[in-house]
C-alpha cells in the first residue's frame, strides 16, 4: 500500500522517542539532566545549598531513629537560619537526595521552616521514591548517578553526612575526594553526623597510620553529635567562607553569560 506525503513524514529528531531512548542519543540524556535542573534552578533563584546524606532505610521509630529526628530538626534550624538571607537569590537550601529516611528527614525539617527545599531523586529497583515534603518545583528525576552527584557538588557549601550505607559513603567519599585534591572551587564545610557511628565504620586514623591519607586530611571533617553542635559549625563555617567577606569568586566555568543573572548565580 502505497504511503500518504504526510505518512512518509518522519517525526522531528527531539521529538522522536525511539531515537532519544538510542544508546545514540545517550548524549542528549546526559545533558538533559544538566540543563533542566539548571533551568529550574535559575528559575527559582538557588544560589547554593546545604546537602544533607544519610541512609534512606532509617525511620523515626526505628532503631537509629533519633538520627532521623535530629536531621529534621537541624534542617529546620538551618532554614530558619538561611531565610534571613533570602533577597534576590536563596541562599543555602537544604537539599536531599529526595528518597525516605535521612533524606526526607531533611526535607521535612526545612518544609516545617516553611522553606524552599529541594530533592534529587533517582530511579531504582527499591526505597527509592520521592518523599512529599520536597518543593514540587524544585523535586528531579535522575537517570545518571553521576550527574546527580554532580548538583550535589556545585552548588552545596556545606554537607552533613549523617549514618548511612554504601550509597551515603560513596557520596561523601567522593566529595572529601574533591576536597582533598583540591578539585573544588570553594569552600565546603563537610560534618560527620554521629561520631560514634562513623568511629566505629571508617577508621580514618588507621588511613592516617598507613599512609594512605595525610594527617591534614582529617581536617577536612568535622564530627557532631546533636543538632545545636552542627548547627554552630554550619553556621560559623558559612559566615566565615561565604558571608563575610564574601571573597569566594565564582569559577570563570560558572559564570553566567545573562548579564541580567542575580550575582553569583551559575
Amino acid at each position: 500500500m502505497s504511503q500518504t506525503p504526510s505518512e512518509r513524514r518522519r517525526p522531528v529528531a527531539y521529538k522522536n522517542e525511539k531515537f532519544l531512548n538510542s544508546p545514540d542519543a545517550r548524549i542528549l540524556r546526559i545533558l538533559s539532566e544538566y540543563l533542566e535542573p539548571l533551568s529550574h534552578f535559575r528559575h527559582e533563584r538557588i544560589r547554593d545549598t546545604i546537602v544533607f546524606f544519610g541512609s534512606a532505610r532509617l525511620t523515626e521509630d526505628g532503631p537509629l531513629g533519633r538520627y532521623y529526628r535530629d536531621a529534621r530538626t537541624l534542617a529546620r534550624m538551618m532554614t530558619e537560619w538561611s531565610n534571613q538571607f533570602a533577597n534576590h537569590t536563596y541562599r543555602f537550601v537544604v537539599c536531599s537526595g529526595g528518597g525516605p529516611g535521612i533524606m526526607e528527614a531533611a526535607n521535612h525539617g526545612a518544609s516545617d521552616a516553611g522553606g524552599k527545599t529541594i530533592g534529587l531523586n533517582i530511579g531504582l529497583p527499591f526505597e527509592q521514591l520521592p518523599n512529599p515534603y520536597i518543593s514540587p518545583e524544585l523535586s528531579f528525576e535522575f537517570h545518571y548517578f553521576f550527574m546527580r552527584k554532580f548538583w550535589f557538588a556545585y552548588l552545596s557549601k556545606a554537607l552533613v553526612v549523617f549514618p548511612g550505607g554504601f550509597g551515603t559513603m560513596d557520596e561523601m567519599m567522593e566529595v572529601l575526594t574533591l576536597a582533598q585534591t583540591r578539585k573544588l572551587a570553594k569552600k565546603i564545610l563537610i560534618v560527620l553526623y554521629g561520631s560514634e557511628f562513623w568511629k566505629e565504620i571508617i577508621n580514618f586514623d588507621a588511613l592516617v597510620k598507613h599512609g594512605m591519607i595525610a594527617p591534614e586530611d582529617l581536617n577536612l571533617f568535622q564530627y557532631a553529635d546533636d543538632p545545636d553542635s552542627a548547627f554552630k559549625i554550619l553556621t560559623e563555617g558559612l559566615i566565615q567562607y561565604h558571608i563575610t567577606p564574601e571573597t569566594q569568586e565564582t569559577p570563570a566555568i560558572a559564570k553566567s553569560r545573562d548579564p541580567q543573572a542575580p550575582e553569583g548565580m551559575f
